[in-house]
């Protein structure tokens, strides 16, 4: 919301400055985003008077002018208007000053002829539109004078970012009230006074010449019309020019200028109509129909559905109620009979339609918040008066005034202690109401400890006893509420389980080098498709939103993996194409039946995609692989200090996003919790990803469970290893897993580690065969080994393992 020091002024008399002001609003809950010096680009703009005004001999359409600017000698300056003449006064751009738009004046020669200045049009100053010729200033203005001094231009325009639940101060009256309030002593805000013209008698009445019906009563609470006729379009004053620029508003003619003017003043937005494009002179508001094309009046078109409100007449739709006109009742410069519309929609109604048909006006902007329903008819009369006097029009007598939903005020009954302890004051009942009257809330003291609060109508947010204490702490001052410190009693209770081992999940992935992603727990609805989940998993059990932000956000998600590709394809998109994530978050089975509530589940997902090592002086560039991400999940049980992690191929039939002989099922101890493997070639075109991705996804319980603060600790040893290798041939379909497996369960004393060494299958090799050579490392705790008690252990773990693999040596 912008405003104008200049224009808050006329509604309520300020003793604070800009600074008291802006800091006032603030800490009122309006927060001051901006404060700009509206005129600081006139400064080098001075009044000056044209001595002479002679044809220019180089071009027909210039003269030549000697301007007096105060200065000893008058300056010669180019000049192109039509209006120059001798004796005129003028604004008088001198050189160095910078206008409006970026135009920098110099001195120069024009057609041949010096020139040291510029003679200056309002539009060029923004201070009006008009371009037709020169500015014309008042001839008892001193020649020299600064523009600004000379038209009073002091000004300073405000912008403040309200919060959705403040439209009544979407209107410079609604921010004097608040300016007023903040005030000490409190100032009470004056209304413009509005007085109507005397209505044309040969005219006849309202009644004579149109009607409004109101079909659709739940989305059209109010509607009210006057009509202006005999009418003259044109330019607004300077005055309205300038006040619509002052607030960033581009002044069109005097009928809509109005209509907006009024719209900021009072924050009820206004519609102008061209009565005789209405068909049958009436007025019907109702649904459109479904399919319906219009064209609004920034010349879009749009197709209606039969949920949008409609202002018509008797054969077509002219605007969309709320939100915008349409081109075929649009006020021309031919207009010279208005019908102009004042009413109060359903504010659910205005913001699904602005939604749905892209527009968002500053009308929308108002009516979709809530509009002041009592201030319909100010609002109207407003502008109709100011319509009669600025357009030369004749006041057709009467107003229709249909109010099928009349306005109810709401009665709060709060109670004063209660308040007080929510606040931390100590405010007696009194204190509060003088306090709610000067933002024109009704109160009644019923005793000290009750009152009787009656928002006034346009706070459409004040509706229960907890907004009257935002009222009441805005107005008393949030720095005049004593701090208090809630009495927190020392514990050595510890954080939950679930929150500490998530941390330390946390922790380890980010010392392996992830980067967590953390994302909305809302799907698309076909994310169960694009992952190809069986029609039998139970993950394609949605719990489906009500009313969802957008298709990208329709459901629950049921696994972490969609919201992970769908990081993975956005940072692939601008050339991050080495990625290392991982989220831990819930995800949402739906129950059976309406009534069983959704299980809610929590998992750790992550991904790798891209380079392993990306090239550089000492190497080659080379691309990460399953084995890659299998070993970081290997790096983040150890740092849980888990035992027990096996990986076993995953059947072909339980691999739906990734492939089958690339996925192996995770286990510990035993107990299945998630898999591991390459994302499936068609679920990443679904993705549009276009390289490969390596993914887990683990239930997080089984790793809380097994998480423990204990650690068993060891000396460190004093006796050197022996280190043996073990080369064997066996049946490709092995698992160098399970024979590391096989090592480690022989339950040798002196065996410190095992671990596979090299694998081959190719030249030298049979086929169906492979070679796989572990590393097995001894040593003893209380003496040096001798390698005839290594070889003997190492003799018998080379049998076990011909024996179980049914394998034989090189």
């Amino acid at each position: 919301m912008k405003f104008s020091l200049s224009w808050l002024n006329e509604y309520i008399s300020l003793d604070m400055g800009i600074e008291g002001l802006t800091d006032g609003l603030t800490m009122a809950g309006l927060e001051v985003d901006s404060i700009t010096p509206l005129y600081d680009s006139l400064d080098g703009v001075v009044v000056g008077r044209i001595l002479e005004a002679k044809p220019h001999p180089n071009a027909d359409k210039l003269r030549l002018c000697q301007v007096d600017v105060g200065a000893d000698e008058p300056v010669g300056i180019v000049c192109g208007a039509p209006n120059a003449a001798e004796g005129l006064v003028v604004p008088c751009a001198l050189p160095g000053a910078l206008l409006p738009g970026g135009i920098k004046i110099k001195k120069g020669k024009i057609r041949g002829e010096k020139s040291g200045g510029m003679l200056c049009s309002a539009k060029e100053l923004q201070l009006a539109v008009d371009a037709e010729g020169l500015m014309a200033l008042s001839s008892i203005l001193k020649p020299g004078m600064p523009i600004k001094e000379a038209l009073d231009l002091f000004d300073t325009m405000v912008e403040i970012d309200l919060t959705p639940n403040r439209p009544d101060c979407l209107s410079v009256l609604g921010v004097a009230r608040e300016a007023g309030a903040i005030q000490e002593p409190p100032v009470a805000l004056s209304h413009p006074e509005v007085v109507l013209p005397e209505a044309k008698a040969s005219l006849g009445t309202i009644g004579d010449h149109a009607s409004v019906a109101i079909e659709d009563e739940d989305l059209c609470w109010r509607y009210a019309a006057r009509l202006i006729f005999d009418i003259t379009v044109g330019p607004s004053p300077q005055w309205l020019q300038r006040r619509l620029l002052s607030v960033g508003l581009s002044p069109i003619n005097n009928i809509v200028d109005i209509t907006n003017f009024v719209m900021m003043e009072t924050g009820q937005p206004l519609h102008a109509f061209d009565f005789d494009q209405l068909a049958e002179n009436r007025i019907v508001v109702k649904r459109a129909t479904e399919g319906e094309a219009f064209t609004s009046l920034d010349g879009n078109a749009h197709t209606l559905n039969s949920e949008m409100l409609m202002i018509c007449d008797g054969e077509k739709s002219v605007a969309i109620a709320g939100v915008m006109g349409g081109q075929n009742s649009e006020i021309e410069a031919g207009t010279t009979r208005i019908l102009l519309e004042s009413a109060c929609f359903n504010p659910t109604s205005v913001r699904k339609t602005s939604k749905l048909t892209g527009i968002h006006s500053d009308a929308s902007h108002r009516f979709e918040r809530g509009s002041d329903p009592e201030g319909v008819l100010y609002a109207l009369n407003r502008a109709a008066a100011l319509m009669a006097e600025l357009g030369d029009g004749s006041l057709v007598d009467g107003v229709i005034d249909e109010n099928p939903v009349p306005y109810a005020a709401r009665t709060i009954t709060v109670n004063v202690e209660a308040l007080n302890s929510r606040l931390g004051t100590s405010l007696s009942a009194q204190e509060m109401m003088a306090l709610l009257v000067r933002v024109e809330f009704s109160v009644t003291v019923l005793d000290e400890n009750t009152l009787d609060v009656i928002p006034p109508s346009f706070r459409v947010d004040v509706e229960r006893p907890e907004d009257i204490s935002e009222e009441i702490a805005r107005l008393w001052g949030y720095d005049n509420i004593e701090i208090s410190y809630a009495k927190v009693v020392a514990s050595n209770e510890s954080y939950p389980k679930a929150f500490a081992a998530r941390q330390m999940v946390r922790g380890a992935f980010a010392g392996l080098g992830f980067n967590e992603a953390i994302n909305y727990s809302f799907i698309r609805e076909d994310a169960v498709d694009r992952l190809r989940f069986a029609e039998a998993d139970r993950r394609r059990s949605l719990v489906c939103i009500v009313n969802p932000i957008s298709e990208e956000q329709k459901v629950m998600r049921t696994s972490l993996i969609p919201g992970l590709l769908a990081v993975a394809a956005r940072n692939i998109s601008v050339q991050e194409r080495s990625l290392a994530l991982f989220e831990v978050g819930a995800t949402f089975i739906a129950g059976e039946g309406e009534t069983e509530l959704p299980q809610e589940i929590e998992l750790v997902a992550g991904f790798i995609t891209g380079s392993r090592v990306d090239a550089s002086w000492f190497g080659k560039e080379s691309a990460c692989d399953f084995f890659d991400l299998k070993g970081a999940l290997e790096g983040l049980f150890e740092t849980l200090h888990i035992s027990g992690l096996t990986f076993r191929p995953l059947a072909a039939d339980m691999c739906h996003y990734t492939r089958p002989g690339y996925t192996a099922e995770v286990l510990v101890g035993g107990e299945v919790i998630g898999l591991v493997g390459k994302v499936h070639g068609e679920v990443l075109k679904s993705f549009e990803l276009k390289q490969d991705l390596f993914v887990f996804e683990m239930a997080m319980a089984p790793l809380a469970s097994r998480i423990s603060g204990d650690r068993d600790s060891m000396p460190i040893p004093k006796f050197p290893s022996v280190t043996r290798d073990v080369t064997i041939i066996c049946d490709a379909s092995v698992r160098a897993g399970d024979a590391v497996a096989a090592i480690s369960d022989e339950k040798e004393a002196l065996i410190e580690r095992s671990w596979l060494l090299d694998r081959y299958a190719g030249e030298n090799i049979p086929a169906g065969k492979q070679s796989l050579t572990f590393r097995v490392v001894y040593r003893s705790a209380d003496k040096t080994l001798k390698d005839k008690a290594v070889n003997k252990i190492h003799t018998r773990l080379m049998d076990m393992l011909m024996t179980r693999f049914d394998a034989v040596l090189p």
